[in-house]
């Protein structure tokens, strides 16, 4: 009973997983859909796959649920316009009737949109009056001061002409005494306001139409009005334009609509002027109250709405999903009950049924929903139990490829494997612990950044948190090893073993150290840096240490594959794919990792690379002073031809023996059970049975082929690659020490405060930059290449498919 409770959490094997059929009654169909929802253990199949969308039983709710949705995404809409937020909390329950609800979310909608349309109407007329006062009051200017310069140089005139004798006054005078006053030019005027951006123009293209023969006067509005038209804000100027006849009439007016000059009446009247301006006034006051009496009523609407919008907008999602899937069930030919067949995890069984139980007794039913296993050759859904720490890793190898059903899952291991590998390139115990800290920020506020949306590089960043915080703790352990805080070493773990070889001595890197003590307890010591051997010592370390770990890396794969073929009974597998392969890794990278460490332990001089090139060149030949143990000789000849017998033993027997169980399995069905010719269908299905049964040899022994020349030549290459470690470790070491050297201790040097505060933050700079992003990508690309490529085509295919139940846990973090 507690298995059932609480299942293990197996993460080497997918869960046990099981096909099965539920018959559930039409009046508790909706209700079993919504439990199995909340439960999320059931992936239902599509049983209705070849009927389009609108052809399907429950089309009609669906699109009522897409019509709410619409109306939920517009009150959204609204709310962002309006500056508000969807509230979570809510005032009611989840028992909300969907047919009460989408009849209110319409009256809502209705409500809505005519506050908006009056509103939007309101707001036209004012910015109408507001352009019609600023016309009245600049055009109102205008004529004031063209009145009054008139004036002025009328009264000029006249006493110029009192004080001028000529004797042409008189007539000049009679002349235009007796001028017809009827004769006299009206001129017209239109006003109104044009767009600042397009004044010039406006203007130009006036006095081109009109070929110059009118007068424009422009005065432009320091502050932007809001356009009626568009309802932004546009600053323009006032204008008013004088001209002659009705053809300029009809031109200007042309012109200012296609510019967008709105037009507004005027008169020359200073009395009207001003009594004008006075209604303009009083009609905004009246508009500006009714406007905020109008914003305020939807403000407090929206604000209802905002209370209730998630849990209304989470119900809709909920009923859509579950009409969803109810289309995906057949009906049953009495049209009684609904027949839904789906996959889910074995120990699940009693949680499913329970669910169906309550929702017939919910739903008052006369009859019960059956639960039937199905027997089924169908490959199952691949279902790894996760929780937040292991999900990331799983993600790492199901980008790769989903594991096959119950194939031995490479995500167990690289919960380990792949920080440390990491780890071996990025071996700095300062720099782990300011990824330590990073990635703690993230894991100590978890909660607060699972609930609201983050950016993609930070989402990223958040959701791999655990995977960098076991990154971080492996860099900080291999840092300690390599002794590197910053490219600083430290005697953390005791004084030296080495000291100069006379008291005098001041200069250890260039006079040379002796061994004084003991070795140093962990890691290197910490005099090795800075010495002039510091360089081949760690390249030879690094090397060698990258080699150890890829050989056991490829090791582990392939004993994982004996465990895959062992699980699965494929003892072809076992005998001609495992065995030769581990026997030919072995033999050579093997043997090379046993040389590694015997010279280790002995202190030999002897050259590896000689001995590994003549095993192969001359394995007969004297080894001398290259000899690290006795019977070397002889062993390196036996791993040699168990190298050269592997190849074939992997090539030859396996698709010989693939056709020789294909001949035993088929060899009594050559002769075929005699049957009428009346059943087409029994002899279709008969035929059906026997078709796909051919064996193609050729194409067998060309992938056992294919497959032999792969893992022979990538054992080499693979081991090769494993050298990135190495690579990559010196290349984080030497920048590290190359900042700290020519950045830091350079400043240092100078005795110059301000010299050593711009040295310390381009030091920052360069490690945060360089050493704590790039480098981290870096070693983190080429640890998923290992674990990938190296590690996991040893014996993962990733031929699988992902379980995915139908649960409302996934409705919540879903966009519309």
């Amino acid at each position: 009973m507690a298995g059932e409770c609480c299942p293990t959490m197996d993460l080497l094997r997918s869960e046990p997983m099981q096909l099965a059929q539920l018959i559930i009654p039409i009046e508790s169909s909706r209700h079993a859909i919504s439990y199995l929802g909340d439960l999320g253990l059931f992936q239902f199949k599509d049983l209705n796959a070849e009927k389009s969308p609108f052809q399907r039983t429950y089309a009609t709710q669906i699109k009522r649920c897409g019509e709410m949705a619409r109306r939920l995404r517009f009150f959204k809409e609204q709310m962002k316009k309006a500056g508000l937020s969807p509230s979570a909390r809510s005032t009611t329950g989840n028992d909300i009737d969907l047919d009460n609800l989408e009849v209110k979310l319409g009256e809502l909608e209705a409500e809505l949109l005519e506050i908006n349309a009056n509103n939007e109407h309101l707001q036209r007329t004012y910015s109408e009056l507001l352009e019609y006062k600023l016309v009245l009051q600049k055009a109102g200017e205008f004529f004031n001061s063209a009145q009054s310069s008139a004036a002025a140089q009328q009264r000029q005139f006249e006493r110029q002409h009192s004080i001028e004798k000529s004797i042409d006054s008189p007539l000049l005078l009679e002349q235009e005494m007796t001028t017809d006053p009827s004769k006299h030019v009206k001129l017209g005027f239109v006003s109104g306001l044009v767009p600042r951006e397009k004044s010039m123009t406006f203007e130009r293209i006036l006095f081109r139409a009109t070929r110059g023969n009118v007068f424009l006067k422009q005065a432009v509005v320091n502050d932007p009005v809001v356009d009626p038209v568009s309802g932004d804000k546009v600053e323009k100027n006032v204008f008013i334009i004088f001209y002659s006849g009705e053809r300029a009439k009809n031109k200007i007016l042309k012109i200012c609509e296609a510019f967008g000059a709105n037009r507004y009446p005027f008169t020359d009247d200073l009395g009207k002027q001003f009594q004008m301006i006075a209604e303009v006034s009083g009609k905004l006051s009246e508009l500006k109250i009714t406007i905020d009496a109008g914003l305020l009523h939807r403000s407090s609407l929206l604000q209802t709405i905002g209370h209730q919008h998630e849990l209304w907008n989470l119900l809709v999602k909920k009923e859509k999903s579950i009409y969803h899937t109810l289309n995906m069930l057949s009906i049953d030919v009495t049209k009684m009950c609904l027949v839904a067949e789906g996959w889910c995890p074995v120990d699940a069984s009693n949680q499913i049924q329970n669910a169906l139980q309550r929702a017939s007794f919910d739903s008052s039913s006369q009859v019960g929903t059956i639960f039937q296993v199905l027997q089924t050759k169908e490959s199952p859904p691949t279902y790894f139990r996760t929780n937040k720490f292991t999900s990331a890793f799983q993600e790492i190898v199901d980008a790769y490829g989903v594991a096959k059903y119950q194939e031995a899952n490479p995500g167990v291991y690289t919960i380990v494997t792949f920080p440390f590998l990491f780890a071996v390139m990025f071996g700095d115990w300062g720099h782990g612990i300011c990824l330590l800290l990073a990635t703690l920020y993230f894991i100590i506020r978890e909660r607060k950044f699972s609930s609201q949306k983050l950016g993609d590089i930070v989402e990223m960043t958040f959701g791999g948190r655990y995977v960098i915080m076991m990154m971080a703790l492996f860099s900080i352990y291999t840092g300690l090893i390599y002794n590197e805080f910053f490219s600083v070493p430290f005697e953390l773990f005791g004084p030296s073993a080495y000291g100069c070889r006379d008291q005098s001595c001041s200069d250890a890197t260039t006079v040379g150290l002796s061994k004084v003590r003991g070795t140093y307890p962990f890691g290197v010591d910490p005099k090795w840096h800075g010495s002039r051997s510091e360089l081949p010592f760690l390249n030879s370390l690094k090397m060698k240490m990258s080699i150890l770990l890829g050989v056991a890396q490829m090791n582990l794969g392939i004993i994982l594959s004996y465990f895959n073929a062992k699980f699965f009974g494929d003892n072809l597998n076992i005998w001609y794919q495992f065995v030769p392969q581990i026997i030919f890794l072995n033999s050579l990278f093997g043997y090379l990792s046993l040389l590694i460490i015997v010279k280790w332990c002995t202190g030999s001089q002897a050259d590896l690379y000689h001995v590994m090139i003549y095993m192969f060149l001359s394995p007969t030949e004297d080894l001398g002073e290259n000899q690290l143990f006795f019977g070397q000789k002889f062993l390196q000849i036996l791993l040699l031809l168990s190298a050269l017998v592997a190849v074939p033993w992997m090539l030859f027997p396996k698709p010989y023996l693939l056709k020789k169980q294909h001949e035993e399995r088929h060899q009594g069905q050559s002769y075929a059970l005699l049957h009428g010719g009346d059943d087409p269908l029994e002899e279709d299905h008969h035929q059906s049975l026997h078709g796909h049964e051919e064996f193609e040899f050729t194409e067998v022994f060309v992938h056992q082929l294919i497959h032999t020349i792969e893992f022979v030549l990538g054992a080499v290459s693979n081991t090769a690659s494993y050298l990135r470690l190495w690579a990559l470790s010196l290349a984080h070491s030497e920048l590290s020490s190359v900042f700290y050297d020519k950045i830091l201790l350079l400043a240092w040097g100078f005795n110059n405060v301000i010299i050593l505060i711009i040295g310390i933050i381009v030091f920052i700079c360069a490690t945060v930059g360089v050493l704590l992003v790039m480098e981290t990508l870096s070693a983190f690309l080429h640890a998923l290449r290992l674990h990938w490529v190296e590690f996991q085509n040893k014996f993962y295919e990733g031929a699988g498919y992902k379980f995915y139940p139908f649960s409302f846990a996934l409705l919540s973090g879903e966009d519309e």
